[in-house]
């Protein structure tokens, strides 16, 4: 693979400042790309009037360390074209350790669009394949990041192989993501698509994503968020949690999944919450999905755990269960619509903590077969209290007045 050196220049029609990266050949120097790159930024951020765009050229590679792009800017109205292809270091020794945590980070910048068709390339094997035996390894945890960026919209791209989650989007009000291909492979740890934290008002649509772990991960402090039209598949699903974990106050609320599909995913419409933690998850609908061969297509686990997270002994593990107690409240939370196959006979279940459980769960219109052909579907409920108008397979009777 070629090495870029950058070079910019700006051309201005009527009121529109386009800024273009450029690549020379010959030139293996990180740091020359990072400061080429932050050169184009800072004129296109300190631009006023019409519409700043910066392109990055179609048919070009441009090998990028970490790099932070930050605002406030002086326009609101801020336009990345990527049409070229941005590669993550291919090497570990290449990463500073003291700037590993994210590889693209916006901070602050209100007003921006990315668009271009262009592709992000985390060149994650070289981790996936370290922390496969070191499980607590420093890897970089985000490709893409977005914190405190607001009015942002990102459409026609597409990311492969993040060392770790694709896309983050923390701390931002009114964001749209459309048309994004987001794939790594299924074996790939914890290659989320893309991972939402304390935003609101949120649009996911007309997008594939398909890596080793959750496709979209709605964690605390996320309200108003509509994904519609997304393949999902292989993955984890679309996930509400895991909320609550320490004990942690966490809380989730107006998510509503619509026309989605969930091929081959180790779980479909899930939310998962810590034992002992504190917060809610409530008004969440999944209406009109298809599942195609998935596993755990319909599930509530309000006594999620993860093992390697809580303790690191058996007896650490006992000592936490039996100390934590209370639940995150999970109510107003419907499933309208959902079809398809199942390659899980427990097509539905319901895990509710000992406490309040879960409140108000509505089933409606479900509707699967087995994927393996002769089995039977059933539910199984824990505590959950709602109503069920199934009367297909899976029948769904555990639910509680």
């Amino acid at each position: 693979m070629c090495v870029f050196c950058l070079i910019h220049y700006r051309r201005v029609f009527s009121t529109v400042y386009f800024f273009y990266i450029h690549a020379c050949t010959y030139v293996t120097s990180f740091v020359i790309t990072v400061k080429a790159f932050l050169r184009a930024w800072d004129d296109l951020c300190g631009a006023t009037g019409g519409r700043p765009t910066l392109v990055i050229p179609h048919g070009k590679e441009f090998l990028l360390s970490p790099l932070s792009f930050k605002g406030p800017c002086k326009s609101k109205n801020l336009w990345i074209q990527l049409q070229g292809t941005l590669v993550a270091p291919g090497s570990m020794n290449a990463w500073d350790d003291n700037n590993k945590e994210k590889w693209i980070q916006f901070m602050q910048v209100n007003g921006l669009t990315i668009y271009g068709g262009g592709q992000i390339d985390g060149q994650g094997k070289i981790w996936w394949d370290y922390c496969q035996e070191d499980k607590s390894c420093p890897r970089p945890s985000v490709a893409l990041s977005f914190h405190s960026c607001n009015n942002l919209r990102v459409s026609g791209l597409q990311h492969v192989n993040s060392q770790k989650n694709h896309i983050s989007i923390n701390g931002c009000n009114d964001v749209d993501i459309s048309h994004l291909k987001i794939t790594a492979p299924e074996e790939s740890p914890n290659t989320d698509g893309i991972d939402i934290s304390a935003s609101n008002h949120l649009q996911i649509h007309d997008s594939f994503i398909g890596t080793g772990d959750d496709c979209v991960a709605i964690n605390g402090f996320s309200s108003y968020i509509n994904i519609s039209r997304v393949l999902c598949g292989p993955g984890h699903g679309i996930s509400i949690g895991s909320l609550g974990k320490g004990g942690a106050y966490e809380t989730v609320e107006e998510v509503h999944v619509e026309d989605c599909t969930f091929k081959g995913t180790m779980n479909g419409a899930r939310i998962k919450t810590w034992k002992g933690g504190r917060g809610y998850a409530r008004k969440i609908s999944f209406e009109r999905i298809r599942m195609i061969n998935a596993g755990n297509p319909i599930i509530i686990d309000q006594t999620y755990v993860n093992r390697m997270a809580a303790a690191s002994t058996d007896e650490e593990y006992d000592a936490w269960s039996s100390s934590s107690s209370g639940d995150v409240e999970i109510s107003d939370v419907s499933y309208k619509g959902v079809i398809g196959s199942s390659t899980d006979a427990r097509a539905v279940y319901f895990n509710c903590g000992d406490g309040a459980g879960c409140r108000n769960i509505v089933v409606e219109d479900v509707e699967m077969t087995s994927a393996v052909a002769g089995k039977q579907l059933f539910a199984v409920c824990n505590n959950a209290h709602g109503t069920s108008s199934a009367d297909r397979s899976p029948r769904v009777p555990c639910l509680l007045p």
